[in-house]
């Protein structure tokens, strides 16, 4: 296992997509961080990691503030995720990576280091994913449909102005989406705002904000929405995090 530290410079930046023979975790101590793999757009906000498997091609875009850690994991470990997905990271976790980020990297396989490696990696075998990303089909017309929300994430266009749009039946597409997404028309496109959300809440973004560039009619409507998926309100969501 490789480890090692990084942080975010004066803007944005985003990585080529590229792909590693290990797997990849990568974890924001602060800040955000988004993941793009072929199917979807991963965002990893705080006490949450993006877990790549060996040989994914995939992007990595750090905020500017972002601090982040990286580990690179043998491929043939028994019980890690074999798909790209968001781990929930525990405090153990997270400063297990931490320590190793400041060890020397070329440990030998009995020694203490070694030892450290063997209880993260069981570890990370334990956690659960979160559903922090948003699905990007390889359909076309979904793809097409994915991009423009990405750009503009306000857009509020229903099933049926949609599918008009794609000269297909409003019950046609929504058949589809669900065929490729697994979610309903409305949910997927929650999964957008939800992440998004995450992302601008993870560098101090304002709730009210947040709702006016989703396109939430009132800050009330965001923060049902917000309550209705995750259980909490953003700012309690966000404090329980830290």
């Amino acid at each position: 296992m490789v480890s090692l530290r990084v942080s975010g410079g004066e803007r944005e930046a985003e990585t080529p997509f590229h792909q590693h023979h290990k797997c990849q975790l990568v974890m924001a101590l602060s800040g955000y961080l988004k993941c793009r793999v072929a199917d979807a757009i991963l965002i990893v906000p705080p006490n949450c990691a993006a877990w790549i498997p060996s040989q994914v091609p995939h992007s990595n875009l750090i905020s500017s503030d972002a601090n982040v850690c990286m580990l690179f994991v043998d491929p043939d470990i028994v019980g890690l995720p074999q798909k790209s997905c968001t781990l929930s990271i525990s405090p153990l976790i997270r400063e297990l990576t931490l320590y190793l980020t400041v060890q020397d990297q070329h440990y030998l396989p009995d020694s203490p280091t070694a030892k450290l490696v063997d209880v993260l990696v069981e570890q990370l075998t334990n956690m659960p994913t979160e559903d922090f990303d948003f699905p990007t089909p390889s359909e076309p017309r979904l793809n097409a449909i994915a991009s423009r929300l990405l750009a503009n994430p306000a857009d509020r266009r229903t099933v049926a102005e949609w599918a008009g749009e794609f000269a297909m039946g409003e019950r046609t597409l929504a058949r589809l989406v669900k065929q490729e997404v697994g979610l309903t028309f409305g949910r997927w496109r929650g999964q957008l705002h939800l992440i998004i959300a995450l992302q601008k809440l993870a560098v101090g973004g304002s709730v009210q904000r947040i709702a006016e560039e989703l396109g939430y009619e009132s800050v009330s409507a965001f923060i049902t929405f917000f309550k209705k998926t995750l259980g909490k309100s953003p700012k309690q969501y966000m404090k329980d995090r830290d």
